[in-house]
């Protein structure tokens, strides 16, 4: 004999569903509202999480939320928008920038009569990546420059110059003092003495012209073309930049707990001459 089947009880299952899944969603709803808290923590607002968005609280191209702001957007570019991020993106953990240096700093930035804006595809700023290669099997620190380059779809990041130990020191040599040299008269001799000058290459940049430095952007690709570098890791990043008239500062990612986090200006230096910022530049490519 064939069972009938039970009629379908919309009560009953209503009840069993109530029973089993709202328990379910009473436990879901307190995690939901922490992550909602969470997302709503002004720490995390006031956190300048990437270098993108340093540009634009620098200028004045977002809210507080991160939501862009655009050219038709009543906010955008405004003093009071900009003057109040520019009081945050500074380390303020950081004593050696004086109160007054980033007052006149942010004077000129926010000068009604002439605002400066910070141009991401712009010059006068570039990136230091402090990496690890080996180099005959040891761990060897080299600093890499980038910058960007306008390419054919858009921009892309380039190594613009490279600073190693392993390099100076291979070139590293005393002009003050006499060393190892080609006499004078050598050329009578048809220059006979270059074996010997040749064959002791532990002084081979002694025979260099004085104001020779060497080239370590080329000295770098070519090790890494016959393998000699081979690449480890980044170990930290840093932006310099020169696009305010006058100053210069460093960028660089701060990770604390509190509000005064994330990509903030560690270093803020007044240039008062052209021959001030040659120095900085110079300074920052070869006192590594």
């Amino acid at each position: 004999m064939v069972k009938k089947a039970k009629p379908f009880n919309f009560t009953s299952h209503m009840k069993f569903l109530f029973l089993t899944v709202c328990p379910f969603l009473l436990l879901i709803q307190p995690l939901r509202a922490q992550l909602v808290s969470d997302m709503d923590d002004p720490k995390l607002y006031a956190q300048t999480k990437q270098v993108n968005q340093f540009f634009r609280r620098f200028n004045g191209e977002e809210n507080e939320k991160g939501d862009r702001y655009y050219e038709n957007d009543k906010p955008y570019h405004t003093l009071k928008l900009r003057k109040k991020y520019l009081e945050i993106l500074f380390d303020a953990a950081n004593k050696g920038m004086s109160a007054e240096l980033k007052s006149q700093f942010t004077k000129q930035v926010l000068d009604k009569s002439a605002p400066v804006f910070l141009d991401f595809h712009g010059t006068d700023w570039f990136c230091e990546t402090s990496t690890t290669f080996t180099f005959q099997e040891k761990e060897q620190a080299i600093t890499l420059f980038m910058e960007l380059e306008k390419a054919q779809l858009g921009y892309k990041w380039v190594i613009s110059n490279v600073y190693a130990d392993a390099f100076i020191k291979s070139f590293k040599r005393d002009t003050t003092k006499v060393g190892k040299f080609l006499h004078p008269l050598s050329h009578e001799l048809d220059f006979m003495n270059f074996h010997k000058a040749f064959n002791t290459t532990d002084s081979i940049s002694q025979y260099a012209i004085k104001r020779f430095v060497p080239d370590q952007l080329t000295l770098f690709l070519y090790e890494v073309q016959k393998g000699n570098l081979k690449y480890k890791t980044v170990n930290e990043i840093k932006f310099h930049f020169f696009q305010v008239k006058g100053w210069y500062f460093e960028l660089t990612n701060i990770n604390r707990s509190g509000y005064n986090t994330g990509w903030l200006i560690s270093n803020l230096v007044e240039l008062k001459t052209p021959k001030d910022t040659e120095v900085m530049k110079r300074f920052l490519y070869e006192s590594r």
